[in-house]
């Protein structure tokens, strides 16, 4: 049976589904891109019109969401307690955070990146500011449901800590710390600490390593 094939570029968005792969005990083909592969592997464009990263291919199927791909290598092979399965509690609440963690709270950290770390020569660097104020105010809603909780949903690590989870750390290494609450910077570490993150964060720097040889 071929294994389900994951392009990616180390720590991006992409960790998301290397994570989830890595909690799930999915083997995946883990194929590791140079940033940003639209220019320096641009025979990726052949596999991905989008040239974006992730990208999950299995069997015919084609998929470029990280939250989606991070859901579907979780449960793929029936019931898993990484997911919320409809009719258990809490169903709606795994839903909303999945979604919420790329929609609400990735979204202006991309565009902070965008013009603050990347095209800072195009002067946009006060509206990528004005975005990163946008991302911290945007965490409250996960600050407030994990208010005497030790995960978002189900009483149980799951999908959504993963895709929300993401969001924290990418903060961490974009310098948009500073306006993190302390809880869930707590959060954070309880996630980062976990076997399966520590395994997919490894997997990703051996590939990019190898890139540099």
């Amino acid at each position: 049976m071929t294994r389900p094939v994951l392009y990616t570029c180390a720590r991006s968005r992409g960790l998301r589904a290397t994570w989830a792969a890595e909690e799930a005990g999915v083997d995946i083909d883990l194929k590791i891109l140079p940033f940003p592969p639209r220019y320096l592997a641009p025979e990726y464009l052949a596999i991905n019109p989008l040239g974006t990263v992730p990208m999950l291919a299995d069997g015919t199927s084609r998929m470029t969401e990280s939250c989606a791909i991070a859901h579907y290598l979780a449960s793929k092979d029936g019931p898993s307690p990484l997911v919320i399965a409809p009719g258990e509690a809490d169903y709606a609440e795994y839903c909303d955070f999945t979604y919420h963690a790329d929609a609400t709270i990735t979204f202006p950290q991309t565009v902070y990146m965008r013009f603050v770390m990347f095209e800072k020569d195009k002067g946009l660097g006060d509206a990528g500011h004005a975005y990163a104020k946008w991302y911290w105010k945007r965490l409250i809603k996960v600050e407030q449901r994990l208010e005497g909780r030790e995960f978002l949903c189900g009483d149980r690590f799951t999908i959504a800590d993963i895709c929300v989870g993401y969001a924290l750390i990418l903060s961490q290494s974009v310098g948009l710390d500073e306006g993190v609450p302390e809880s869930l910077k707590a959060y954070r570490e309880r996630l980062t600490s976990r076997p399966g993150y520590q395994r997919a964060l490894a997997r990703e720097e051996a590939g990019r390593k190898a890139l540099e040889v």
